[in-house]
């Protein structure tokens, strides 16, 4: 008969304490992701047959652009809340999930930064 808490047991298996948070992350970015996915869709679609003049002008107006840069953040951001889930879920080994986390961050980041200075440059020129 052992007489140690469940909670003495526990210790040392892992922390719970991001993983809620993380959880909640990915679901708010996915709810986001929902209006603000059908809105960039059906935006581009009508600016498919648009001429290059008619575009730029679309890119004129501060909605479209806060729409635009919203949309990015949370694909981006939720793109990589979700790698970071698979590796860590499948990759065993501490350095190379570690390294392979940590390069899908700086990747989104990246890719964020770049679309988000494409679009401000497009709404400012």
């Amino acid at each position: 008969m052992k007489y140690e808490s469940s909670l003495k047991r526990a210790q040392g298996l892992g922390s719970s304490k991001s993983s809620v948070h993380h959880w909640l992350i990915q679901r708010i970015t996915a709810i986001a992701l929902i209006p603000l996915g059908l809105w960039f869709v059906g935006f581009f679609l009508l600016l498919i047959t648009s001429s290059y003049e008619e575009a730029h002008a679309a890119f004129l107006s501060p909605w479209t652009v806060t729409l635009a840069v919203s949309f990015v953040i949370a694909l981006f951001y939720h793109a990589s809340l979700g790698m970071q889930v698979i590796w860590e879920d499948y990759v065993p080994y501490g350095l190379t999930r570690w390294a392979l986390i940590m390069g899908t961050h700086l990747f989104c980041f990246f890719l964020a930064i770049l679309s988000i200075i494409s679009i401000l440059k497009i709404f400012l020129t």
